[in-house]
C-alpha cells in the first residue's frame, strides 16, 4: 500500500508578503481560500470548488497556494486535508486576510 507523503511547506518566518500577495491575486486561488476560510476541506470537498476547472490546474492552484505559505496540505488516511494557515498568516500580516477576503469576489 502506498504511503501518502508529507509535503513541503514553507516555516511561518520564511513566507515572504509578495508570495502571499502574488498568490491571492488569481480569482480562481482567491476563490478556494474563501472556501477555506470556514475550515478544512478534504481534497475531494475542494474538488467541488469550480468544477469547470481540470483537475491539474487545481492541483497547480493549491501548490502555489501552499508554497505561498497561505494554505496547509495535510496527508489524512488515504487522502489529504487543506486547511488555511489563518492565525499565523494573521499574526505574520496583520489584518491582510481581513482586508482580502473583504473584498467583493471578481466576477
Amino acid at each position: 500500500m502506498a504511503t501518502i507523503t508529507r509535503l513541503p511547506h514553507p516555516a511561518i518566518e520564511d513566507v515572504q508578503l509578495t508570495d502571499v500577495l502574488f498568490a491571492l491575486s488569481d480569482p480562481a486561488r482567491l476563490e478556494i481560500v474563501r472556501e477555506l476560510v470556514d475550515g478544512p476541506l478534504s481534497m475531494a470537498e475542494c474538488g467541488l470548488i469550480n468544477p469547470a476547472l481540470p483537475k491539474s490546474t487545481k492541483s497547480h492552484l493549491f501548490k502555489v497556494l501552499r508554497e505561498a505559505g497561505i494554505v496547509l496540505n495535510e496527508p489524512d488516511g488515504r487522502g489529504r486535508v487543506v486547511s488555511l494557515r489563518r492565525d499565523e498568516l494573521d499574526a505574520s500580516f496583520p489584518g491582510l486576510l481581513d482586508a482580502v477576503l473583504s473584498s467583493p469576489p471578481a466576477r
